[in-house]
């Protein structure tokens, strides 16, 4: 602490501890493929651990940006964290590029063309206030990174573009970096069982490439993150 990096997108939850250490009154900003707002058991797990955040007296406000994966979309987000939304402590910004046309007029839903100007707006909104960013790597493109789960469309230079606009105009007191690929190792069946219905099936380069594309990412962003 303040600035962390550590391992598979499995472990992202970690991040809701981390966010435990901080004593005054903090904006969570993460970057991330995934929304991790499932209202379902288990309570602390990858997939649910937004909602462990929101719980957090300290937490005002949770902006998830470049969601790209089903699970902002009907039917995968029935186990959303609708209360949140509806609240207005928790805002999620899925890429719209590729849904059909209904769906671009979901609330924060971003398109290519004008998801920096609707950066630019939230950046501004939250001038001078604390900041928490996390930034899991599945958020970037698989030419920009090697993940254990499905990959976003980010490029390393907009998620550069992100932290400084950020930085611009908010106080980034702490935050972290997870999601770079991890090989599975199982204690029980169970977990092996678990693990293989739960992760997509997806084709990744060999060992060596895998650590070159993800030390490259990692060689830029952490500079900007944790200057």
């Amino acid at each position: 602490m303040p600035f962390l990096l550590y391992g598979s997108g499995d472990f992202h939850y970690l991040s809701a501890l981390w966010l435990r250490r901080l004593s005054g009154p903090v904006i969570l900003v993460s970057f991330d493929n995934h929304p991790d707002w499932d209202i379902r058991p288990p309570k602390w797990g990858c997939g649910g651990w937004i909602n462990r955040a929101l719980e957090l007296a300290n937490v005002q406000h949770v902006a998830i940006w470049g969601c790209g994966n089903f699970e902002c979309w009907w039917p995968h987000n029935i186990f959303a964290n609708r209360r949140g939304e509806r609240e207005g402590r928790l805002e999620v910004h899925p890429w719209a590029d590729q849904r059909p046309m209904k769906d671009r007029q979901r609330r924060g839903a971003i398109l290519r063309e004008n998801w920096r100007e609707k950066f630019e707006a939230f950046a501004a909104n939250i001038a001078g206030r604390e900041v928490y960013v996390t930034i899991d790597l599945d958020c970037l493109r698989p030419e920009d990174a090697v993940t254990n789960w499905e990959n976003g469309r980010f490029t390393v230079a907009d998620l550069e573009w992100a932290l400084g606009k950020l930085r611009e105009q908010a106080r980034v007191i702490a935050g972290d970096i997870c999601g770079g690929f991890s090989e599975a190792k199982y204690a029980r069946w169970k977990q092996r069982f678990a693990s293989g219905w739960d992760h997509p099936k997806l084709e990744r380069p060999t060992a060596d490439e895998t650590r070159k594309i993800n030390f490259a990412t990692l060689e830029r962003l952490w500079p900007v993150l944790a200057h």
